[in-house]
């Protein structure tokens, strides 16, 4: 189970339940808070049916059996919460039987021909992910992906190829998977995407991968249970709480920081979570994340002394599943006979705590958030955990944990430059802001 470690006497203070917290907690799991229509993920784990879990794995062991490389497009949370499980379960090094690319999630001219030049060459298959269907970057993708699939297979056997995850009614990407033919799933009304890894969103992705799906609910309905009890040992309350009494003591940035490389896009997918969820009203702390050792010998310096405007959550593994030790070397060249024999486990462990010990000395507050092992069960776990903990401490925020107005700012700024029709007002008042660059 999820454990947040944190300086004692801090513990203590904020493990007092007052009635702010009761409150706040109620909001949430009485679904009366703002955004209250988008809280179908909050009973997720134990709702989905076996009818849509059974259609994933079917579907996912279709797709095996025709394709070397599934394509997952979309973009934010249509793909990083899948992303991030599938990198956290992956063995390094190993390229997977069936391997997930993506695609959808830029704009990139020349990452798009590279794709396009590799699916000549190999056998693969395509999930789509979008509510509407119109959003650019996974709409255009999937134009050029279709377009490609069904020169190379003929459209009758690209259809089997193909895989729409999308509203369950309308849309553009609805009215197309009709058209078409192709396999459809649903997209919940009442889950917004970055709450949405444990929906087919994620869910399809991650079994076409070769994980065990099961095993990443059954996680997350134990993590469900555990926090639906409100208690002095609820773990998603006390998280939500030291970010709260950091923003208000003066800290404006939360590194999410780890030892463990593969957890880099999971920390991609907590940036997105904290960041779209609470970035509004002017409020919010700014979500960023490092992988040490490496990002020590870059950003250490900066952690140490910059300036004192952050606080540090670590993100670690207790046990690991491999043993590797450090060799005796009769010279001592280099000076590291100290560490023979101890395991890489162990110097990490150590490279760790002196991270937080240095920090810590170096003025900046230090968490730590635990897993016992890395694998389906824990990740689920760890999904449902930084999913309730965001929603109370957006509501601690006083602002909708599940919307996100701030990001169609972007989008119409660059419809009103490619001429998109409709913004011929926007268009000309860009015009007149650029002649004043």
């Amino acid at each position: 189970m999820v454990n947040v470690v944190l300086d004692k006497q801090l513990q203590q203070k904020l493990q007092t339940i007052d009635n702010r917290d009761e409150e706040i907690f109620c909001r949430l799991q009485q679904g009366t808070g703002l955004g209250n229509d988008f809280l179908g993920w909050l009973h997720l784990p134990q709702d989905l049916s076996e009818d849509i879990v059974g259609a994933i794995e079917n579907t996912a062991q279709r797709l095996q059996k025709i394709a070397e490389k599934i394509v997952v497009v979309g973009i934010g949370g249509s793909y990083l919460g899948a992303r991030a499980v599938i990198s956290a379960l992956q063995t390094n090094f190993v390229t997977p039987k069936h391997e997930v690319i993506y695609a959808g999630n830029h704009l990139s001219q020349d990452y798009m021909v590279d794709l396009l030049h590799l699916l000549d060459t190999t056998d693969y298959a395509i999930i789509v992910i979008s509510k509407s269907g119109t959003t650019t970057e996974p709409a255009v993708a999937f134009k050029l992906l279709k377009q490609h699939c069904e020169q190379k297979y003929g459209k009758a056997n690209a259809k089997e190829r193909i895989v729409c995850i999308t509203d369950k009614e309308k849309g553009a990407l609805k009215v197309m998977a009709t058209q078409e033919q192709y396999e459809t799933f649903v997209i919940p009304d009442n889950v917004g995407g970055r709450y949405s890894v444990l929906t087919p969103v994620g869910l399809l992705p991650i079994a076409v991968a070769g994980f065990n799906i099961r095993n990443i609910l059954n996680g997350a309905k134990a993590m469900q249970k555990n926090l639906s009890v409100l208690n002095e040992n609820n773990c998603a309350l006390l998280y939500a709480k030291v970010r709260n009494y950091w923003l208000a003591n003066g800290k404006s940035i939360e590194v999410l920081a780890s030892f463990e490389p593969r957890f880099y896009y999971l920390i991609e997918w907590w940036k997105q979570l904290f960041g779209e969820s609470e970035g509004k009203n002017n409020k919010g702390l700014f979500p960023t994340g490092l992988l040490y050792t490496t990002d020590l010998h870059s950003m250490g310096q900066y952690m140490q002394q910059g300036q004192r405007i952050m606080f540090e959550t670590f993100l670690s593994v207790k046990q690991s599943g491999n043993t590797c030790q450090v060799p005796f070397d009769e010279n001592n060249l280099d000076k590291l006979n100290f560490i023979a024999g101890k395991t890489l486990k162990e110097i990490n462990e150590k490279a760790e705590l002196g991270t937080i010990l240095a920090h810590q000395q170096g003025g900046v507050p230090t968490l730590k958030i635990e897993i016992e092992t890395l694998d389906e069960q824990t990740i689920g776990e760890l999904i449902y955990f930084f999913e309730f903990s965001c929603g109370l401490s957006a509501y601690m925020l006083e602002v909708n944990p599940f919307d996100q107005p701030g990001v169609e700012s972007y989008k119409t700024n660059m419809f009103a430059l490619l001429n998109k029709p409709g913004y011929e007002k926007e268009a000309k008042e860009i015009q007149t802001q650029i002649e004043r660059l």
